[in-house]
Order: structure tokens, then sequence, then C-alpha cells
């Protein structure tokens, strides 16, 4: 996917439109980012941090193996990051795009 090396975008802090330097940063996961969300309390429990017994929610048989969901996707998510050039203050992107190479042109 080709991306312009530079954009005319809003600047929350300039309070106009000002034109940004565009980048990309590497993705970080939901753990890093959210390291005491609930799923990794949870895990945290199952690594033996806490004390408890029993089988954390799950059922005692195993799923289906045929509903399971399979397989990695098969490109990431791009973290692009635009850098405002009066203020040099950066923001990130809301969502990301799916691609699997980025080129900046």
């Amino acid at each position: 996917m080709k991306i312009p090396k530079t954009m005319r975008r809003y600047c929350k802090y300039c309070k106009k439109h000002t034109e940004h330097k565009v980048s990309n940063a590497k993705k970080k996961t939901f753990g890093s980012v959210h390291t005491m969300s609930y799923g990794s309390k949870k895990r945290a429990k199952k690594r033996g941090a806490a004390r408890g017994h029993g089988n954390l929610g799950r059922y005692s048989r195993p799923a289906i193996t045929k509903f399971k969901m399979t397989g990695k996707k098969v490109s990431k998510k791009t973290d692009l990051r635009y850098t405002c050039k009066e203020c040099k203050k950066t923001h990130t992107q809301k969502k990301g795009i799916r691609a699997k190479r980025i080129e900046f042109k």
C-alpha cells in the first residue's frame, strides 16, 4: 500500500490543518498497552501468581475442533504516526488498515 510521506491533517494541538510527516511504528500488542486488563489478570492467575483451584470458567470437555477458528491472519494492521511540522507533536491514527507492506512515496 502506498502512502504519501507528508499530508495535510488537522492538528488538535495547533487547532488547525497543518502539514504532517507520516511514519510507521511497530504495532503494540493489546497486553503491552493494557497491562492490567481482565484477561491479563486471568492469565496471571492461570500461571500461578494467585492461589486458587478450579478450571477458571472453562468446561471440562474440550470444544469441537471444526468450530474453532484456526490459522493466523495474513497481514498486520498498520500503526501510522503523524508528526505536525509546526508544533512537532505526534498523533496516532484511530484505526489501522490491514496491509502486508507499506511504502511511503
